[in-house]
């Protein structure tokens, strides 16, 4: 009596092993690319603002797998690469008669 499933791969097991190869993946790439002040700062980000974190991760690993990064980034160069990336604030004015 005892309830046998069908002995198949689990998927959502290897899709899990799968996200934290790549997470690991690109925790390294960061390591080369971001001095540790530089590494110190986006790790600040990601608790703030994930989406911004990711979308510097992603800009840095693209650049640096075109040859376009071929050094750490400072401190002050990933500040820059966040301005650029940062959509501007939109600023409202209500203007009253």
């Amino acid at each position: 009596m005892s309830s046998s499933q069908p002995q198949q791969p689990n998927d959502d097991e290897s899709r899990r092993r799968e996200a934290e190869t790549a997470a690991a993946m690109r925790q390294r790439a960061l390591m080369i690319l971001l001095e540790p002040p530089a590494r110190q700062r986006l790790t600040n980000i990601r608790m703030v603002k994930p989406e911004l974190a990711a979308a510097v991760e992603n800009y840095l690993i693209n650049a640096a797998s075109a040859g376009r990064l071929n050094r750490a980034l400072t401190d002050e160069e990933l500040k820059q690469v966040l301005l650029s990336l940062q959509q501007p604030k939109k600023d409202f004015r209500i203007n009253r008669r």
